[in-house]
């Protein structure tokens, strides 16, 4: 059924991940409730809109990530690819940047 998709450990622990996040989020909602407030982001956002900006940032990350894996291993003089590990780290350091300060 899954045979299409390139299910690899470091692609399966980031949708583990977001469902958790997600679950964590709802569990906040309901125990303290979120306030708007101005962060960095050019707009007022609530917790789940920061979490909504965060994660479509960290998928276009992961996507261009994945896409100049074989460039940056040409441009490094690397044997192989670099690990899909650093694209999956700068994702979540950006997500968990995003609800911190945006």
């Amino acid at each position: 059924m899954l045979e299409w998709m390139a299910w690899s450990p470091p692609v399966a622990i980031f949708f583990v991940c977001i469902g958790l996040m997600l679950a964590g989020m709802t569990y906040l909602e309901i125990r303290l409730p979120t306030v708007a407030r101005k962060g960095w982001l050019p707009m007022v956002t609530t917790r789940g809109d920061r979490l909504f900006i965060g994660l479509l940032g960290a998928a276009y990350i992961h996507l261009t990530f994945l896409g100049l894996a074989g460039v940056l291993a040409s441009w490094l003089g690397l044997a192989d690819e670099p690990s899909l590990w650093w694209g999956t780290a700068v994702s979540f350091i950006w997500l968990a940047f995003v609800l911190r300060k945006g």
